[in-house]
């Protein structure tokens, strides 16, 4: 019998596959490129994931190259069936990723995957519309948006922050009524429907990312352009700064901004938004440590 040998070159293959997987997780971390495929909340456990994989691969290594004559010292090993077509299928669907992943660029998602996934006008984060009252939530699941109005309500203009980015956007679609006449900036990647959008408006869109890109949701806000306005370009990013509307767009209605300024600004460090548990917290500390700080009671008067 020769199974030996063919056993440690399996086993050299699963070390070297472990390992490419450690070296990647290693240089997306070390590059801050690991923003484009999970959310920060992930960070942690992808780079203590290093640590196993290594020391798998270097297991596996070891009993490759100083083995016993049956590779392993407890001989439960089952042996190694199969043609070798089938090993390299398999072999394959772990080493192509990283392949993939090595070669191709590292780069954020934009206006393509917009465009396949379907882009959401508002929030993707709102669960209802349905008001009750000025700032009042209509359920448990909307207090925080409520609260984040009564804050944002008092603000000129209301500066749309991304750590807290599609909790804004949530709280003022969910009481646009009362949003209407509003002073917004936000900022975001110009997405247009081909062959849908006028020339005089665009989505200005953002990707949620709740674990990972996989799930990452399109969303924005429809930007409507003075007459005369220049063109903008597809997938640029803008920063814009305009009146809070309400349009009809795809059989409901949605906020939009009335554009005044309009700003080409380089793509963010990270270009992703997350969810945040802690909206209202976010935005006090934030409001605290500007120059202006917030007004007690923001929000109440009515």
């Amino acid at each position: 019998m020769n199974e030996e040998p063919v056993f440690q070159s399996h086993e050299l293959f699963r070390s070297l596959i472990l390992l490419g997987f450690a070296i990647y997780i290693a240089r997306l971390s070390a590059t801050g490129y690991l923003q484009y495929y999970v959310a920060p909340e992930m960070y942690p456990w992808l780079r203590l994931s290093v640590i196993p994989l290594v020391m798998l691969s270097v297991n596996l290594a070891y009993r490759t190259m100083f083995g016993t004559k049956h590779g392993v010292d407890c001989h439960c090993e089952h042996p190694v069936t199969g043609s070798k077509l089938k090993h390299a299928a398999i072999y394959a669907l772990f080493i192509l990723p990283i392949l993939l992943g090595s070669l191709l660029p590292d780069q954020a998602l934009g206006v393509t995957a917009a465009a396949k996934k379907g882009m959401i006008l508002g929030s993707p984060v709102l669960t209802r519309e349905q008001l009750d009252g000025k700032f009042k939530a209509p359920d448990k699941y909307n207090v925080e948006f409520a609260e984040l109005a009564k804050l944002l309500y008092v603000q000129d203009p209301i500066e749309v922050k991304p750590e807290i980015y599609s909790e804004i956007v949530g709280s003022i679609q969910l009481f646009k009524e009362e949003f209407k006449g509003k002073r917004i900036r936000l900022s975001g990647f110009v997405y247009r429907d081909a062959g849908v959008s006028p020339d005089d408006e665009f989505v200005l869109g953002r990707f949620l990312v709740q674990c990972c890109t996989a799930d990452a949701y399109p969303f924005g806000v429809p930007v409507l352009l003075q007459a005369n306005h220049p063109a903008v370009r597809n997938d640029a990013w803008l920063e814009v700064e305009g009146n809070l509307v309400t349009v009809i767009r795809e059989d409901r209605e949605v906020m939009a901004v009335e554009a005044e300024l309009v700003t080409e600004i380089p793509r963010p460090d990270t270009p992703y938004i997350y969810l945040n548990s802690k909206a209202v917290e976010q935005w006090i500390q934030e409001a605290r440590e500007s120059s202006g700080g917030i007004k007690p009671g923001a929000g109440d008067d009515s």
